[in-house]
């Protein structure tokens, strides 16, 4: 089937006010849209009977009694009621996605390190199938801490559909085009591009331009928010306008079809008769939504010294300790560095939170080599990093006038717990055993003198 026949699957609202096609605009905003005229009930949630033979249907992302300004909702009228969307379960083996704890005797995690980016696969692989955990921390069962991921998908998900509930899923592209049918909209994302997949939300991913590799941190935790500005106030960083969520769509197709659950580290599947994309109409602020990475605008030092990269932070999730968070998503982007008598790149440091990066295209100014895009690298907690003797000896010797970091887009996924290696990342993926010697030739400096300014 090709790719404009699977698109027109789907009824497609016409009549909300979007902004950009397609998409509405805000972060945790409260949206309605309807496909068909009518459909969304007016002044009410749950009418004694819905518009077109509808059920009425509410998917909540936190407790009832949540605070009103921490509360997701979203009320949901579909052809069928998504019971109907479950029969008998059937555990299934997806050997390669692994949950937290998943501390493995014989993997040690006390260390630097980094990987060259997961070579394509041969075999056909969906977003599930090609789902390969590296990293994981805290606690699935205990809905705290996470896990990182890499993606490799050739083909598209065809009636085989998919959702978490154990976990939220921010998904980072690398390379190629994916769209995202899920039960409130359609989104699509590619390179320079994220998007967050509520947990609880089912859907299915075609591969638009393939193959596709990309990186995906589960949050097991609170939901990601924007963070708190504090002094820099209401504008730049991560504005909620650029943030986009998609107006309703829905599958009214009776075909077999498989739903694929994740619920507490584990995989089961359950065949129905029908598409569970049936969602007609909805409100709420518990929806899907993708951001442009490129809208994100850095704030940075103006005359001296460097400041903390907690300035680039797009996302954060709460760990419920103030300023300690579950995750942190934060963004390395082009950018102007204009700070005088300044070592200007990352300090050495060793840190309370563990940091996996990922570089999505471009060289990262703090390791001008070995860090490929594609590739990761983790550093976990208490444990020192820092430049290499290249980017040290760059740096302290720069003319430092104003310099645009140009050609680079990296990330780093902190969170306060450790991250652990799964066994695929310490032996079968492509892991760089020599990264630790790339600080082997830093030079012994100290001659007892004052510098000199």
């Amino acid at each position: 089937m090709n790719k404009v026949a699977l698109q027109t699957r789907m009824t497609v609202a016409q009549n909300s006010h979007a902004i950009t096609e397609g998409y509405m605009s805000g972060f945790g905003n409260n949206f309605e849209t309807e496909a068909l005229p009518g459909a969304l009930p007016q002044g009410m949630n749950s009418p004694q009977k819905c518009n077109y033979g509808l059920y009425g249907e509410q998917l909540s992302g936190t407790a009832f009694t949540a605070p009103s300004h921490q509360n997701e909702r979203t009320w949901c009228y579909r052809i069928r009621p998504s019971v109907k969307h479950s029969r008998r379960y059937q555990k299934i083996d997806l050997p390669l996605w692994a949950s937290a704890p998943n501390i493995d005797p014989d993997v040690t995690s006390l260390g630097q390190y980094r990987w060259d980016p997961l070579p394509h696969s041969k075999a056909p692989l969906t977003f599930v199938t090609g789902m390969r955990t590296m990293t994981t921390a805290g606690d699935v069962n205990t809905q705290t801490g996470m896990a990182t991921h890499v993606y490799l998908a050739t083909e598209s998900m065809i009636d085989d559909y998919f959702y978490s509930a154990d976990s939220e899923l921010l998904v980072i592209p690398q390379e190629g085009v994916l769209r995202f049918f899920t039960e409130l909209g359609i989104i699509d994302i590619e390179p320079k591009e994220i998007a967050i997949i509520p947990r609880g939300l089912v859907f299915r991913v075609e591969v638009l331009d393939g193959p596709a590799r990309g990186f995906v941190c589960e949050n097991y935790g609170q939901k990601f928010e924007l963070p708190a500005r504090g002094p820099i106030g209401a504008n730049c960083m991560a504005n909620p306008r650029d943030f986009k969520s998609p107006i309703a769509a829905f599958e009214d197709r009776e075909v077999p079809s498989t739903v694929t659950i994740k619920w507490c580290g584990q995989f089961h599947t359950t065949h129905i008769r029908h598409s569970p994309l049936d969602v007609v109409a909805w409100h709420g602020n518990y929806a899907p939504v993708k951001y442009d990475l490129q809208t994100y605008c850095p704030i940075g030092s103006i005359l001296f010294d460097h400041p903390d990269p907690s300035i680039y932070t797009v996302l954060t999730a709460p760990s419920g300790q103030a300023g300690t968070a579950n995750i942190d998503f934060v963004l390395f982007r082009e950018r102007w560095m204009v700070m005088e008598d300044t070592f200007r790149p990352p300090w050495y440091h060793k840190n309370i939170m563990s940091e996996m990066m990922g570089n999505i295209y471009g060289q990262y100014d703090a390791k001008p080599q070995g860090f490929s895009p594609g590739g990761m690298s983790l550093h976990n907690m208490m444990l020192p990093h820092g430049p290499d003797k290249e980017a040290f000896e760059k740096a302290s010797n720069a003319n430092l006038g104003p310099d645009k970091l140009e050609n680079t887009m990296s990330f780093m996924i902190e969170t306060r717990f450790p991250q652990h290696l799964t066994a695929f990342a310490a032996k079968q993926a492509p892991l760089q055993s020599d990264y630790i010697d790339c600080w082997e030739d830093i030079e012994k400096k100290f001659d007892g003198k004052p510098g000199k300014k």
